[in-house]
């Protein structure tokens, strides 16, 4: 049983997530002379023999081998130009995908030129939509018969990750300037990143940095030159630091001063205990002289006695 000659073509997309579809023809071949119906934000392709064979913007085109120029020669000689012919269609939606995720699975390493070696995670989201549908078709989709933007974000996801880290580091953009202005970073980073998309078809359309986080010891630094820059006035800055270092120095030097009292006031304490012993002891000598003088002992015992008591100095 011969099988029906497909005579249109079209795709109602009921996905929203879908980003190709291969249009089911079972089997059949296209009558010379079918209706493509292409809307908006939707791309066609033929695919013969696995070459490809035509791309179709939006609108209504009539698929003939004499106005599909690869068909005639593959297919024409052997069929004539009036004949059906076979053919995979696939279509494709042209519209932006927004706000799909990002991330970086593990710190990336940075070379800084102020703090040397520094790990940084980012997050964030990024926008885009098919820009040339022969080259993501031939470097990216494959002869998938569906693909849906899921896909495509978790490869776009590992592809930007440690890219993202390469166009830091050939920007030469510093961990500070990550902190500093997010905003202004992903305006830059993001024509970096358009050529490794234009690679296989797509257009980057946006890409923003939502978070950022740098090592305790950054963040400690960016923070003292964050609170620098809200001071108006340098010069009263600098004086009240002034005043707080010598108020602090002063504090200091009283403190050395008290303690030195105190120092002096326990040497003191231990000399005069030294001492004590020493005084009573030249008062028994003189009191000895006293009595050797008076005669109220010989010379022997004076003799002795002194010697005793010098012993005891």
């Amino acid at each position: 049983m011969t099988l029906p000659f497909i005579e249109i073509i079209e795709w109602v997309e009921h996905d929203p997530n879908l980003l190709m579809h291969k249009f089911a023809d079972g089997d059949k071949e296209i009558k010379n002379g079918a209706q493509l119906t292409v809307r908006e934000n939707q791309a066609a392709m033929l695919l013969n023999e696995g070459q490809l064979a035509d791309v179709f913007t939006p609108g209504m085109h009539k698929l003939s081998t004499a106005n599909i120029p690869i068909i005639s020669r593959l297919k024409g000689w052997k069929y004539g130009f009036e004949s059906p012919f076979k053919a995979d269609v696939y279509f494709f939606t042209t519209r932006q995908f927004l706000h799909l995720k990002w991330g970086t699975p593990a710190p990336i390493l940075l070379r800084d030129p102020q703090f040397g070696q520094v790990r940084l995670r980012a997050f964030g989201t990024f926008s885009v939509r098919i820009a040339d549908v022969a080259t993501f078709f031939r470097q990216y989709a494959g002869t998938y018969p569906r693909l849906t933007i899921f896909e495509l974000e978790v490869q776009m996801r590992d592809l930007i990750a440690p890219k993202f880290g390469e166009v830091l580091a050939q920007a030469n953009i510093s961990v500070l300037d990550v902190a500093g202005n997010i905003s202004d970073l992903s305006r830059k980073i993001e024509p970096l990143l358009q050529p490794y998309f234009e690679n296989i078809g797509i257009e980057l359309t946006q890409f923003i940095i939502t978070s950022a986080t740098l090592p305790p010891e950054v963040t400690e630094y960016y923070d003292k030159v964050t609170s620098m820059n809200m001071i108006p006035d340098m010069n009263k800055y600098q004086q009240f630091n002034q005043a707080n270092a010598i108020g602090q120095a002063g504090t200091v030097a009283n403190e050395g001063m008290q303690q030195g009292m105190m120092a002096g006031i326990m040497l003191n304490t231990l000399q005069q205990q030294q001492q004590q012993p020493q005084e009573d002891i030249t008062a028994k000598l003189q009191k000895l002289k006293v009595l050797f003088e008076q005669g109220l002992i010989d010379e022997a015992e004076y003799k002795a006695k002194k010697a005793e008591l010098i012993e005891k100095l």
